[in-house]
């Protein structure tokens, strides 16, 4: 597989993670760690059955050192996220999470055989002020005393973006581990759930249909094309052009009826194409 198919199955996994809150709000009251031991479950489950099906079972027997890094990363970065949004206003508290591409982009640097280049670093810092300008027209109302939600998004943030770039370190684990991590990852939800939140259950056909596309789709089959785009794609492109997620999630809610159109999407949009053709330049050249 080349870098350029494999950033394009990376890119796969941003349009999924893009319907994450319209599905998330189509999904009803259930609690946030429930959701996740249930969404989970159902994406560790169709990853059980591709390993399964590809008779790799063999891909689970990983050293401690890549179960740490990617239990830690799935439940590490959903659980600090979640208390995110539980301590602080949603919107300051998704922004700063929002910094997990601009980190991508420059621990990148960091990897054997990487250079940072400046246009890469240019393009993160304009897809992160699209970004901004969209979560300014949410309305921002920074409250006091929610220091340790912001504290747990910026965490977050560091956790999601070295959970990135450490895969490409551990690129001979192959992509079917992903599944035992999802697996594991639902379990640890599942006990943070029954200690800390009242069980609900969704409640008609519909938001039953939305928790079972959420552990297909962008809590399912999106960890692994990340995986693979991270691991053999061009992840200083991937970073920037993981901006684009919040601008077509918000444009999802628009077109769903969820959310109100206003002239901060377009101009976030056309921020967050821009940096992104800047951090396309090696790629656009070999083309």
């Amino acid at each position: 597989m080349s870098s350029l198919q494999s950033t394009f199955i990376g890119f796969s996994a941003i349009l999924m993670w893009s319907l994450l809150a319209l599905l998330t709000v189509a999904s009803g009251e259930v609690p946030p760690f429930q959701l996740a031991a249930m969404t989970f479950a159902i994406g560790g489950a169709i990853g059980a059955v591709w390993v399964t099906w590809s008779g790799s079972w063999g891909a689970l027997r990983q050293s401690p050192r890549a179960w740490a890094l990617g239990v830690g990363g799935l439940f590490g970065y959903h659980a600090l996220y979640f208390i995110s949004l539980r301590l602080a206003p949603p919107a300051e508290a998704g922004l700063v999470n929002y910094l997990w591409p601009l980190l991508i982009v420059l621990f990148s640097g960091l990897l054997p055989g990487e250079k940072l280049r400046w246009y890469s670093v240019a393009g993160a810092l304009i897809g992160f002020a699209g970004t901004a300008i969209l979560f300014v027209g949410k309305g921002l109302a920074p409250t006091a005393g929610a220091s340790t939600g912001y504290a747990a998004a910026f965490m977050a943030a560091f956790v999601w973006a070295g959970y990135s770039v450490l895969s490409r370190r551990l690129a001979s684990v192959p992509t079917a581990a992903v599944a035992g991590f999802c697996l594991v990852t639902a379990a640890l939800a599942a006990l943070c759930h029954l200690m800390l939140e009242t069980t609900v259950w969704p409640q008609g056909l519909e938001e039953w249909e939305a928790v079972i596309a959420l552990g297909v789709g962008p809590v399912g089959a999106a960890f692994y094309a990340w995986d693979i785009g991270v691991k053999r794609g061009d992840i200083r492109l991937l970073g920037v052009a993981s901006y684009a997620a919040p601008v077509l999630s918000t444009l999802f809610l628009v077109l769903a009826g969820f959310a109100d159109a206003r002239i901060t999407l377009l101009l976030s949009a056309l921020l967050i194409a821009g940096g992104g053709l800047l951090a396309a330049q090696d790629m656009l050249r070999r083309k």
